[in-house]
């Protein structure tokens, strides 16, 4: 009950505030510029299923993660195993990721992310280095190569023409500490932005420490009237410790607690068990303007990773250089009727990895093990036509595409290479959109999605050699609707099947490795519902522009064939896959300068193994931030916050470990907490 009268007592505040109403003047919800499938539309002309999350969105919580924020969208799950430890579940898409961002293809700024091997350390990134970001949900491999789960399209704090500097400072409970600094540079031709962040935290639970150190440098420069130069450079330094899970027993029992030892198995503090990640990234963009008609985009960039993982097992210890490209031109010729636009382009990345296995010796490394190279190749061709006439948006496209492993194993004689290739794989999309009225708009679409095992998976932490795994493929088919009324009413609607076939899902074995194995087909059916209110206020009342959001998300994911010896998984929910979530937010600026952020979240128990025996409980969660935002003289921009995270004090687990050897599933979160925070930038020069 008590979280029933928490979420009344949401909803009579948000009401409360709505109650201001008058006719003075109106907020409008901002418009939303839709860049993917290079559509560059308002999302009422996109006939794709896409969520955007804006700065100010991003705002709303604690300034130190931006998990919140993802998991207040339908349809999308960010997990925190342990602080530092991502897992992005887009649909369903965490099944192939113990840990890590797998199966999401990642751009920043329009430049690749995700690495050959198909892994992203979206880790890497301070908060204060994302600006907004926008989700595809379903397959998008017409565009972006193979993928099945989605792609995150993200935009840093790029530079701006305002010159100034600021500082960042936050303090919260289990010794968070939290500091940014920035500074501006530039005109109207030339931009410079450089950032230095600190995040530091002892954490909820027993071996949770954190500390990330992250520099970067943005740039903008106009080199003339056709051409366009955007670079990104990022140096970060990331480590953090790794608990381990727990069975349910130990979870109740006391929540904060390491994995204990196990038999001949340390526990995670005697074993040290930590990520050691340091990444550096540089990527440039150039845009050239041919014509009025023909204009490209080419990105470049080059990255090198090295990876420590003292573990309870082994200790990892691995090297990840890479580079690669894209290209792509967009046509738009003039046509007596309707609007026609061409894209065609490329992708291409290389990476050399590698990765050394050693025993593990009281959390050192010992003698080794396995000590391998890894080749990963991936190339994608891609064109789209998109033609508008009369309300009408047709929108066709596909790419070519080809994936290759090559994997040498050094530590044993004679030295052979294994490799496997996923050649010409073919994910075409069909879109048909029809706009009845300036406000409604309904859409559908199919797209064949195709994914291959990325290289964590031909070569888990069993140190198995898996090539055998076959890619991930199916068509998804979708249908939805959107409705924008009197500019402060959005309402967003989408319905989707995808049926995929081979399946891959992790299992453990009895020591706690993890491998994986195609699972047969899965039926994945699912409702996904948005609806976003702006109030209209006058600019004297004391609740300025109230604003309401309800997220709601039904999604029934079953395995259709799934037989593992003599068991057999069909018609099983797939693990790790809440059936229902829903999300409100309360956003209510007073007096111009203070300012309340309300946020609710419902999750539905979800299931924790293929055979349905264990399930995790339910849990709502509730954060508030409140806070004083003003500049002073046109000079001084001050935002001072405090904020409370679970505040209903929910022992739940952010991140479960699926089909966990010992059913050791449980990763707690932590209970009621609180920071406190203040950013001040001066201004040197005011936008003119």
């Amino acid at each position: 009950m008590k979280n029933f009268y928490s979420l009344i007592a949401i909803l009579t505040l948000t009401f409360g505030a709505f109650a201001q109403k008058t006719t003075d003047s109106i907020h409008q919800l901002p418009t939303v510029v839709i860049t993917a499938f290079e559509q560059n539309r308002q999302l009422l002309q996109v006939s794709a299923t896409v969520n955007t999350i804006s700065a100010k969105q991003l705002q709303q919580f604690n300034n130190t993660s931006i998990v919140p924020a993802l998991n207040s969208l339908p349809g999308i799950r960010m997990e925190e195993r342990s602080p530092g430890s991502y897992r992005m579940n887009i649909r369903g898409s965490s099944l192939r990721a113990p840990f890590g961002v797998r199966n999401v293809k990642v751009y920043i700024n329009d430049i690749p992310f995700t690495d050959p091997g198909g892994n992203t350390y979206l880790n890497q990134f301070s908060f204060f280095n994302i600006q907004s970001m926008e989700i595809l949900k379903g397959p998008a491999g017409s565009m972006y190569g193979s993928g099945n789960g989605g792609v995150l399209l993200l935009k840093s704090n790029s530079a701006t023409s305002e010159q100034g500097a600021g500082i960042q400072l936050g303090f919260g409970s289990y010794g968070l500490q939290n500091y940014n600094g920035t500074i501006h540079l530039g005109n109207h031709k030339s931009q410079n932005n450089f950032t230095f962040s600190r995040l530091k935290s002892d954490g909820y639970r027993v071996q949770t420490k954190m500390k990330r150190e992250v520099f970067t440098w943005d740039s903008k420069y106009q080199l003339s009237d056709k051409s366009k130069l955007n670079t990104l450079f990022l140096l970060g330094d990331l480590f953090y410790q790794t608990p381990g899970g727990l069975t349910e027993a130990e979870f109740l029992a006391n929540p904060q607690q390491a994995r204990p030892k196990v038999g001949a198995l340390p526990g995670a503090e005697q074993a040290n068990a930590a990520i050691y990640q340091q990444t550096f990234y540089a990527g440039i963009s150039h845009q050239y303007r041919f014509a009025k008609q023909l204009q490209n985009t080419t990105s470049l960039y080059g990255a090198f990773s090295r990876i420590q993982n003292p573990s309870i097992r082994n200790y990892e210890k691995r090297t990840e250089p890479h580079v690669g490209a894209r290209t792509s031109f967009v046509y738009t010729p003039d046509l007596p009727s309707g609007d026609l636009k061409i894209v065609a382009g490329a992708e291409v990345q290389n990476g050399w990895f590698t990765t050394n296995v050693y025993k593990t010796k009281n959390g050192q490394s010992d003698s080794l093990q396995t000590s391998d190279e890894l080749s990963p190749e991936n190339k994608t061709i891609f064109a789209q036509t998109e033609y508008a006439l009369h309300g009408w948006i047709l929108t066709a496209g596909a790419s070519i595409n080809a994936n290759k492993i090559a994997i040498t194993r050094l530590s044993v004689f004679p030295l052979t290479t294994k490799a496997r290739t996923f050649k010409n794989e073919i994910s075409p999309r069909l879109a048909l959109l029809k706009q009845l009225n300036p406000n409604l708009s309904v859409y559908g679409s199919m797209a064949k999605g195709f994914s291959p095992p990325t290289v964590a998976e031909v070569l888990p932490s069993t140190s198995v050699i898996s090539l055998t795994l076959n890619a991930e493929n199916g068509w998804n088919y979708e249908t939805g609707a959107r409705w924008q009324a009197a500019n402060n009413l959005y309402l967003d609607l989408n319905l989707f099947y995808y049926k995929l076939n081979n399946t891959i899902v992790q299992r453990k074995d009895g020591s706690g490795a993890d491998y994986f194995v195609n699972a047969g087909s899965t039926k994945q059916k699912g409702i996904e519902f948005a609806a976003n209110y702006h109030l209209k206020t006058a600019n004297h009342a004391l609740f300025n522009h109230p604003q309401f959001g309800f997220h709601y998300t039904f999604h029934d994911f079953k395995y259709l064939d799934f037989k593992q010896v003599a068991n057999d998984f069909a018609g099983k929910r797939l693990p790790g896959v809440p059936q229902q979530t829903i999300h409100c937010n309360a956003d209510v600026q007073i007096a111009k300068s203070f300012y309340t952020n309300f946020n609710f979240n419902y999750v539905s128990p979800i299931q924790l193994n293929d055979a349905n025996t264990f399930r995790a409980a339910e849990y709502y969660l509730l954060s508030v931030r409140a806070g004083f935002k003003k500049k002073f003289a046109k000079k001084l921009l001050v935002d001072f916050f405090v904020s409370g995270d679970n505040l209903l004090n929910e022992q739940y687990s952010l991140g479960n470990d699926i089909n966990a050897a010992g059913n050791r599933f449980y990763n707690a979160a932590a209970k009621r907490n609180f920071s406190i925070g203040i950013s001040l930038f001066a201004f040197c020069k005011t936008k003119e």
